[in-house]
């Protein structure tokens, strides 16, 4: 940053992949066959040979029937909400969701009951007094700025118990948590029955762009005829498609990135602790250090950015006021000594 060499703590790149050669490779040698641009929508001419595959080799992946690709997360959200509900129908979301899933339940016309944070007690309450149509259930895997896990395995008996359906958003799970990085619903043992809409993200993890969503053969082809957001936008570039091909054979070959992964964040947690640092519990690769104040926390991440640490302060309106914190993300490219010199800097900074 200006020309200074910074320790990266901010960054959604949780396998170190961005950079990986084979993936850099990948992506060379695919514009170099498909151009830089895909030039059209899916449904027109911009879906390649790329792009098949990799919907193909993604629906393995995941265990469904089918999967298809969107440009951006927020666009798979947006689109897959809207073009399933409408007027007369509801959906319920947990009040953490990502901001693209609760503007997809705003924008779908159905009516929208948010829940607290993984309170099941009150997601029955809510679905006891509707009266809808259809029902949607929607949470994140992994919730973004928390890095804690939703209680999928519940709410998915509460979603058959009350007739609705379950989408979950495992954009921070996906490629980290699970067998072979297979995510939020593989950590738990879920299959497509279980979670019906199944949206994740490649540009985390996976190091590249776009995000698909994964589920049945009817489900799919609802969504490529009712999904706005992927009907009327340009394809993302077949180099994007190829890229994200090789890295999805590195995730799932790759384990010990997963065990570095769970390695570096033990060593920071139970250092933090011994540190008395107030540190939720969480088993992805995401850390909160909680400082309340937005003032605070702006403080400390520009005191350790004076030390050559990179670590951002999240504040209201992206999280709830008064717990504004430092979001600290672990990459498996950290060493050990980069966690111990994190929190030596936070002792000096905090303690």
């Amino acid at each position: 940053m200006d020309g200074r060499g910074l320790l990266n703590f901010s960054s959604n790149d949780y396998l170190g992949l961005a950079n990986h050669p084979e993936v850099i490779k990948a992506a060379i040698e695919g514009t170099e066959r498909y151009g830089v641009g895909s030039g059209s929508a899916h449904l027109l001419c911009g879906h390649s040979h790329a792009h098949h595959a990799l919907e193909e080799e993604l629906a393995d992946f995941t265990g469904r029937e089918r999967a298809l690709l969107f440009s951006t997360g927020y666009m798979a959200n947006l689109g897959v909400i809207i073009a399933l509900l409408g007027k007369g129908d509801a959906v319920f979301e947990d009040r953490l969701n990502h901001a693209s899933l609760l503007d997809g339940g705003l924008h779908s016309g159905a009516r929208c009951k948010r829940f607290r944070h993984a309170d099941t007690e009150d997601l029955m309450t809510a679905l006891r007094k509707a009266e809808a149509k259809n029902r949607l259930i929607v949470s994140d895997g992994v919730f973004s700025m928390d890095g804690d896990l939703a209680p999928i395995p519940e709410l998915v008996k509460i979603a058959a118990d009350n007739h609705a359906w379950l989408m979950v958003d495992d954009a921070h799970g996906i490629g980290v948590l699970g067998d072979k990085g297979s995510g939020s619903c593989g950590y738990f043992g879920l299959t497509q029955e279980d979670v019906p809409v199944l949206m994740a993200t490649l540009g985390k993890a996976f190091g590249t762009f776009g995000a698909f969503v994964a589920g049945s053969e009817e489900l799919i082809e609802t969504l490529i005829q009712r999904a706005r957001t992927y009907i009327y936008t340009t394809a993302m570039p077949a180099s994007l498609a190829e890229a994200s091909r090789t890295t999805l054979r590195l995730v799932m070959a790759d384990d010990w990135r997963r065990d570095r992964l769970a390695a570096l964040t033990q060593r920071f947690t139970e250092g933090g602790r011994q540190l008395g640092l107030q540190l939720p519990e969480s088993r992805s690769a995401i850390q909160v250090l909680l400082l309340g104040d937005s003032q605070r926390a702006l403080s400390v991440s520009e005191a350790l950015l004076q030390q050559g640490i990179l670590v951002g302060a999240i504040r209201p309106p992206t999280v709830p006021r008064g717990t504004a914190r430092l979001r600290i993300t672990f990459s498996a490219q950290h060493q050990f000594q980069h966690v111990d010199r994190l929190l030596d800097a936070l002792e000096k900074i905090l303690l």
